[in-house]
């Protein structure tokens, strides 16, 4: 049976809530909300006040994971001050899950490239997780959407290591681009395994670079803004993003996807899709 994927062209912090609504997962218990916080200097990540009406909504606690590259992120430290700097903690409470040690290490027996993937370990204090994404491109990935989010946006600054030299810490950012791809698919699906159905997917078509919001110097946005996605699967709403990119008539789509094929983006959706925690086959109902 085809995945169901919510579409709306109105971009609102309103309509987000509305769209959950629609979903119909209530989150059990405490609930992290993962999202991207921005590296100091981006111009394009979703500021808090987007976010806001939909944290509140579930009572979430924003959750985010040290950097393994350097940054004004990289340790608890900095990352707080950019947190607070961004205004996040205004608003919500603030956990970043790998502030301390030991990692969690969650098994990935069918894993593709990695067998294991190491979390921040705070992710034990939580029951469900929103995962709110920005949908962009992304200099290594091709695109940043909910696959990112659950690997590298979960997983801690070592872990992130180990992901992005797939399964060599010391090889990272020298391995493999397609195994660092693969990579990416298997930790995400370590953590879907983990929440257990326990997950809802959010992905906003809004400031669209080729940039991820992890860059402090980022392209301006590409692209108009297209909509609002929600989804109980990751990968089918991926999927849902990369078609609407390709279908449009923007003068910036070329940008975009020239971005999105030169890394091979698409590898992760079907290395995910082969793993089995999700589809690329889905159903889009524009609300």
């Amino acid at each position: 049976m085809k995945s169901k994927v919510y579409f709306s062209k109105e971009i609102t912090p309103e309509k987000v809530v509305e769209m959950y609504k629609v979903i119909g997962k209530a989150l059990p218990g405490k609930v992290a909300v993962k999202l991207h916080s921005g590296e100091a200097g981006n111009q394009n990540f979703l500021k808090p006040e987007f976010w806001k009406p939909m944290i509140d909504y579930v009572k979430g606690t924003v959750v985010e994971c040290n950097t393994a590259y350097p940054g004004e992120r990289d340790t608890t430290e900095k990352h707080l001050k950019t947190i607070e700097n961004h205004g996040w903690n205004k608003y919500f409470d603030v956990d970043i899950m790998d502030a301390e040690g030991p990692d969690l290490e969650l098994a990935i027996p069918n894993g593709k490239c990695i067998k294991k993937n190491f979390v921040g370990k705070h992710v034990a204090d939580y029951d469900s997780m929103l995962v709110l994404s920005h949908f962009k491109g992304h200099p290594m990935g091709g695109f940043g959407g909910a696959l990112k989010q659950l690997s590298i946006g979960v997983a801690s600054s070592a872990g992130k290591e180990y992901i992005h030299g797939a399964g060599d810490p010391v090889a990272f950012m020298d391995a493999d681009h397609d195994s660092f791809l693969e990579s990416m698919a298997d930790a995400a699906e370590s953590v879907v395994e983990y929440f257990k159905g326990n997950m809802v997917f959010v992905n906003v078509m809004k400031n669209m670079s080729v940039d991820c919001d992890c860059c402090a110097v980022a392209e301006d946005p590409c692209m108009k803004d297209m909509g609002i996605l929600v989804s109980l699967d990751p990968i089918a709403i991926d999927q849902a993003c990369l078609d609407l990119v390709y279908a449009s008539d923007d003068p910036g789509r070329d940008h975009l996807v020239e971005r999105i094929e030169t890394r091979n983006g698409i590898h992760t959706v079907e290395t995910a899709a082969e793993l089995g925690y999700g589809s690329r086959e889905y159903e889009l109902l524009e609300i």
